[in-house]
């Protein structure tokens, strides 16, 4: 897994440059930003099986039908199978939101994924819903622990949801 600030120097190393000002930029934006992507990971950590209810509650709220016979949350096997992956995003995207780089999540979780999905028949629309539902949850608790810039949390969450979308969500 890489960060941020692996990526940069493996990019600049390739082609042979000194860091310019967009590359001191973006380091400055980083370490400015370091703090609250770690208190945003803390916040995730502390409230994991939570935000994975809320969210999964509010999925089956907004979506019912994925729970009625023929439904993919049908069965108790199935629903449970729903939060886990919830789960499973949420904890592959607070490693994105502490690395400050979404590598981790193409790396680990989406290559493959959403073929995967569409090959079992996992309806890909409320995946995309639950993983903004769970963003949502997460930046408003971000935010009632004191986290100045609770926006830090998106890119992870808005990075899997556009890899598995067709579509800009």
């Amino acid at each position: 897994m890489r960060d941020a600030v692996t990526n940069l120097i493996r990019n600049y190393d390739q082609t042979g440059r000194y860091f310019d000002r967009n590359a001191m930029d973006t380091l400055k934006s980083y370490f400015a930003s370091g703090a609250a992507r770690v208190a945003a990971a803390g916040v995730i950590n502390g409230n994991a099986a939570s935000i994975v209810k809320q969210a999964g509650s509010q999925l089956f709220e907004e979506v019912p039908e994925l729970l009625r016979p023929g439904g993919y949350a049908y069965t108790t096997r199935r629903y449970a199978a729903c939060l886990r992956d919830m789960d499973y995003y949420l904890r592959y995207a607070s490693y994105a939101l502490v690395a400050g780089d979404n590598n981790v999540l193409d790396e680990r979780v989406l290559q493959g994924l959403r073929e995967t999905y569409n090959s079992l028949g996992v309806p890909v629309g409320p995946t995309v819903r639950g993983i903004q539902i769970m963003k949502d949850v997460v930046k408003e608790l971000v935010a009632a622990a004191g986290v100045e810039n609770a926006a830090v949390v998106d890119g992870p969450f808005d990075h899997m949801s556009r890899e598995f979308s067709e579509q800009d969500v």
